[in-house]
């Protein structure tokens, strides 16, 4: 990955308004904030349509034909517990601008979303968990194996495989921050794709601090080697960082309206 790849995550089902507007299949608020965030720089949209266990099939394929025939075929993460959802989205997905993204397996549980995957020719986020929070980063590296040996023995390629080393929050867990960005090293010395819910770090702090904790841990988990991360591009402050960390990092020409791209 050259470019510091973006899933927007503001289509999700917890909140009111968009798990409203998938309960009535009322397409203007899942439109509106799609349009917001791809304004705002994502790559990829979030579709999270929560547990969705009783239409959930309908659901997934009513929401990535909605997304991609609105935004040209804007390539998609499928998000849900649900299963026969995802596969139910995957086949009514059009792969021009890129693969769908299965969000998401694990190596307890979930780790038969690789095989999902696997099988439909698709990028999966695996976290680096089994049973809660891992205790450390040989514990990390031990599930993130385990998750990579499976993929690749199904047929997958390692760039298909990206790997979340979960976001812990600060409040509570600050001494596990350092070694949270050491695992992302670990992952780029690996020449491995990975991936973050950032914005977790910063749950229960103060409105006005949160994003000033989020945008300083993107730029420091960017300069470690974090390939993608799960955000709220329509965060200006966060967006600013992200391009700016590009271009100290020499890997966007610097311009003086380099904010505007």
């Amino acid at each position: 990955m050259e470019k510091f790849i973006i899933i927007g995550e503001r289509i999700h089902c917890i909140a009111p308004a968009i798990r409203e507007a998938m309960a009535n299949r009322d397409p203007e608020p899942i439109l509106q904030r799609a349009k917001e965030q791809l304004d705002a720089g994502a790559t990829y949209l979030d579709l999270n349509i929560g547990p969705a266990e009783k239409d959930g099939e309908d659901l997934m394929a009513w929401g990535v034909k909605l997304l991609q025939e609105n935004f040209d075929n804007v390539p998609l993460a499928l998000d849900t517990a649900n299963k026969k959802a995802i596969e139910a989205g995957i086949k009514v997905y059009n792969r021009a601008k890129g693969k769908p993204i299965v969000n998401s397996a694990d190596a307890g549980d979930r780790i038969s979303n690789i095989d999902l995957a696997a099988a439909n020719d698709a990028i999966i986020i695996a976290l680096c968990s089994k049973q809660g929070v891992p205790k450390d980063n040989d514990e990390r590296m031990q599930y993130c194996q385990e998750m990579l040996e499976r993929g690749l023995e199904l047929g997958m390629e390692a760039e298909d495989l990206w790997f979340d080393p979960l976001t812990l929050v600060i409040k509570g867990m600050q001494e596990k921050q350092v070694e949270f960005l050491e695992f992302i090293r670990q992952l780029r010395d690996m020449g491995l794709n990975s991936t973050a819910g950032l914005s977790n770090a910063s749950n229960g702090m103060p409105k006005e601090v949160r994003p000033i904790v989020d945008s300083v841990l993107t730029a420091m988990a960017i300069e470690c080697g974090l390939t993608s991360a799960i955000l709220n591009p329509c965060e200006k402050r966060l967006m600013d960082t992200i391009k700016t960390t590009a271009v100290i990092l020499n890997r966007t020409l610097y311009a003086d309206a380099y904010l505007d791209i």
